[in-house]
């Protein structure tokens, strides 16, 4: 990193990223994502977002040594969210932790899904989000959703006190959190009354672990990114047997996955008796969320 204060902020944001691309503690799937981290990380240094004007000036020394610490974190895997502990989800300023699963851009269009299937309901509109983490579909469906009741349940302590204090933060009052192994801590009357069930499993096989980037590896607790099974679908088929207990008649259960178990979730689905069963696939055209209904 320049270190002379000679070079400008749209220099650095270049020396950072090319530094960044070249570490192997990160999972490059996408050529633009290390230029996007470094511009995150200089915004988070300067304390504003980098307009034309702030990418032509010059950083003080202060922000220098703030930006080349923040650079070297990331180098070493460190995801960014944690770095600047917050992450922007469809416009919510959520606060991140380690020790919780860092949200992901990805999962917006599983809040979209939600948002969408819960809107289409009539009378009490009830969603739940299982291993919910930081709390970003939770959250932001009960925000789109004003008069939507929503819960989110983890098994983690740790992370629905984090899901707690977002929703203080940030105003939202219409959902709860509980501490939670899958439905178990749900409110009984809530048996055959919900709407949308969603989950963004911890997917990755047992045997995969060991060959995971060092910014999953090491920065996500191990429960957030593995089930113990074989295939990384064991909670997966539990939710699916136990959705036709929780949802309403054509309640929708959405599954956000991995690609490349796209067609063995949407097995799982209809091996449970679910209806309907379809994909949704991203901007990218990559599948995302797959979907099954509680048949009327």
């Amino acid at each position: 990193m320049a270190s002379n204060g000679s070079a400008t902020v749209r220099e650095l944001v270049v020396e950072a990223a090319a530094a960044i691309n070249r570490s192997r503690s990160i999972d490059h799937w996408q050529p633009s994502l290390a230029r996007y981290d470094a511009e995150e990380l200089m915004s988070e240094a300067l304390g504003e977002p980098l307009t034309p004007e702030a990418r032509r000036s010059r950083l003080a020394a202060a922000q220098r040594r703030r930006f080349a610490t923040m650079v070297a974190r990331r180098i070493a895997g460190e995801p960014v969210a944690q770095i600047a502990g917050h992450f922007l989800f469809r416009g919510l300023d959520l606060r991140v932790r380690r020790g919780v699963f860092v949200p992901r851009v990805s999962s917006e269009l599983l809040a979209d899904e939600a948002i969408r299937a819960v809107r289409r309901r009539r009378n009490r509109r009830v969603a739940v989000d299982v291993a919910t983490g930081t709390g970003p579909v939770a959250l932001a469906v009960a925000h789109e959703v004003k008069d939507g009741d929503v819960w989110g349940v983890d098994i983690s302590a740790t992370a629905i006190a984090l899901c707690r204090d977002n929703a203080r933060r940030l105003g939202i009052g219409n959902v709860h959190f509980r501490v939670s192994d899958m439905l178990d801590a749900l409110p009984s009357d809530m048996r055959g009354a919900v709407d949308v069930m969603t989950i963004h499993p911890p997917y990755v096989a047992r045997g995969d672990l060991r060959i995971l980037p060092r910014e999953i590896r090491d920065f996500e607790p191990l429960h957030s990114l593995t089930d113990g099974s074989d295939d990384g679908l064991g909670l997966v088929r539990r939710l699916a047997a136990d959705a036709h207990a929780w949802l309403r008649p054509g309640g929708v259960l959405l599954v956000e996955i991995g690609t490349y178990l796209s067609r063995k979730t949407q097995a799982t689905l209809r091996h449970a008796g679910l209806a309907d069963v379809a994909w949704t696939r991203d901007a990218l055209g990559v599948t995302r969320v797959i979907s099954g209904r509680r048949p009327r």
